[in-house]
């Protein structure tokens, strides 16, 4: 939906002497039904992943091990937000331009998506998503 916007999601924590434990589940934390699953890592120092958009499909982005830095944008503005704990993750809607930078060693970033895999999907060209963000926004009287 184009009028959803980003945001922390913070998850359950269960706290044990032993080591913590947190978790998601489908509709409960995060506001979707997860149909596809993957992750990120080994990222060399310096490098940039995302630089894209999702025509409909919305994530969740949580770093399970070490910290990055997830920039979106709305095609006008940016906002930052710095992921380093297991326990809490960014939410990001639909034709929102995402990149994910400032990998730290061993990081380990989990995504999960709204949709399987599906390349039409993707939106590669800022250009073109900001051109695709208005009309939807014009559509919708937004």
């Amino acid at each position: 939906m184009i009028n959803d916007e980003p945001r922390i999601i913070e998850l359950p924590k269960i706290l044990d002497d032993r080591g913590n434990l947190s978790f998601f589940e489908n509709s409960k934390q995060i506001p979707f039904d997860i149909k596809r699953t993957y992750w990120i890592y080994d990222v060399p120092g310096g490098e940039i992943r995302g630089e894209h958009a999702f025509k409909t499909s919305t994530e969740f982005i949580i770093a399970l091990s070490g910290s990055f830095d997830v920039i979106l944008s709305d095609g006008e503005n940016e906002m930052k937000f710095s992921l380093n704990r297991s326990y809490y993750g960014i939410y990001v809607p639909n034709l929102y331009w995402r990149r994910i930078e400032n990998y730290s060693t061993n990081s380990l970033s989990l995504i999960v998506s709204s949709i399987p895999y599906d390349e039409q999907d993707y939106i590669r060209d800022f250009n073109s998503f900001k051109r695709i963000r208005n009309e939807t926004k014009a559509k919708y009287g937004l």
